[in-house]
C-alpha cells in the first residue's frame, strides 16, 4: 500500500513516499514556570489531602488508611512514569517490574474510590479527597518527569 500508483485519465501518478523523520533528540528543559507548576501543585495537593484528613471527623484508623493510600498512589504514580519513560529511551525494564507499578496505580486509585464510596461522609468531602488525590498523583507524574528531563539534559550539557 506504501507504494501504491493512480491513474487518472491515461496518467500515471505515483504516491509520494513518506519519509520518516529520524527522533530528534530532547534539547530542552521543562521551563521554570512548569516546573514551578508542577511542584505547587504537588504539594497544594498533597497538603490539601492531609489537612482534610487532620481536620475529619473520623477514626484514627480510617485517617490511616486514607494517608497510606495517598502515599502509595504516589509512589506508584511515579513508577509507572519511570517504567514508561525508561521503555521509551531503551532503557531495559522488565516487563513484571512495568506491570506491577500500572497494578498498584490502578490498586491505589480502586482503594481510594471504595474507601470513599463507603464512607460516611459528606459527598463534597469524598469529591475533596478524590480531587485532592488526583491532583497529587498528576502532579507528582509531572515533578518526576521534570527532574529527569532537567538530569538528562544537564548530563548532556556535562558531555560537551
Amino acid at each position: 500500500m506504501e507504494n501504491q500508483n493512480f491513474k487518472v485519465k491515461d496518467e500515471i501518478i505515483e504516491k509520494p513516499k513518506r519519509i520518516k523523520k529520524e527522533k530528534e533528540g530532547y534539547d530542552q528543559k521543562p521551563t521554570a514556570a512548569f516546573i514551578s507548576a508542577s511542584w505547587s501543585a504537588l504539594f497544594i495537593g498533597m497538603v490539601s489531602y492531609c489537612v482534610g484528613l487532620w481536620n475529619a471527623d473520623m477514626l484514627l484508623n480510617e485517617k490511616g488508611y486514607y494517608f497510606t493510600i495517598l502515599l502509595f498512589g504516589l509512589f506508584s504514580a511515579v513508577s509507572v512514569q519511570k517504567s514508561v519513560r525508561d521503555k521509551l529511551e531503551g532503557i531495559p525494564v522488565t516487563d513484571i517490574y512495568h506491570s506491577i507499578s500500572w497494578f498498584t496505580t490502578i490498586a491505589s486509585i480502586l482503594l481510594l474510590v471504595i474507601g470513599l464510596w463507603n464512607a460516611d461522609m459528606l459527598l463534597s468531602e469524598k469529591g475533596f479527597y478524590g480531587m485532592s488525590f488526583t491532583l497529587s498523583l498528576f502532579a507528582a507524574i509531572a515533578v518526576q518527569k521534570n527532574t529527569r528531563d532537567t538530569k538528562f539534559i544537564d548530563d548532556k550539557e556535562l558531555e560537551k
